[in-house]
């Protein structure tokens, strides 16, 4: 029985020996064959892809003989805005012109 306990822990030594160098060697394959590299690619934002699913659709109206335009719109301002700039402009003047007379 003791020799059968001996056996055991042998194989057992030799099985976990193994393992280690079977995962050392998956670990040197998978950095040959460049496997490891888990790194993944920049995301773009919505806007970006419209931009160039636009552009796409462009290249491909041209080379069917169509004219697409792919501008992009202008941004405007809200009235709301643009009045609280004006605003805040004008109170920068005048607390100019104040510090100027003083």
């Amino acid at each position: 029985m003791a020799n059968l306990n001996s056996v055991l822990n042998q194989l057992e030594q030799e099985r976990t020996r193994l393992a280690s160098q079977l995962g050392r060697l998956s670990n040197a394959l998978s950095a040959l064959t460049g496997a490891s590299n888990t790194r993944r690619g920049r995301t773009i934002s919505a806007a970006g892809r419209a931009r160039i699913a636009a552009a796409q659709r462009a290249r491909w109206a041209k080379a069917k003989g169509k004219v697409v335009s792919i501008a992009r719109r202008k941004r405007t301002l809200s009235a709301a805005a643009l009045a609280r700039i004006r605003a805040a402009q004008r109170a920068r003047w005048a607390k100019w012109r104040r510090e100027k007379k003083a």
